[in-house]
């Protein structure tokens, strides 16, 4: 990992990628019920906010690099598990 700013942009582009994929599907399919799309969008925001405070915490953790990974591996991990709920949809 580059830098605590990379992370972050990464969480940025890949959280707003999955989000941005919700919205085409929802105008892709106009009749279909939006409950399920909107709960995948505010999931999406939930970790977002997550993650962010976890970096931002980071003033207290011993080995900052271990830290940051781990918080690389949840960022894909709930990804891709959110990425599988879309393609439910």
């Amino acid at each position: 990992m580059a830098s605590i700013k990379q992370l972050k942009k990464d969480l940025n582009y890949v959280l707003g990628d999955i989000i941005d994929e919700v919205y085409a599907w929802e105008l892709m399919n106009p009749t279909e019920e939006t409950a399920k799309s909107e709960a995948i969008i505010d999931e999406a925001i939930a970790i977002f906010d997550e993650l962010i405070e976890k970096i931002n915490t980071r003033k207290d953790v011993e080995d900052k690099k271990a830290y940051f990974k781990a918080i690389n591996k949840e960022l894909e991990q709930k990804a891709n598990s959110l990425i599988e709920k879309i393609n439910n949809l």
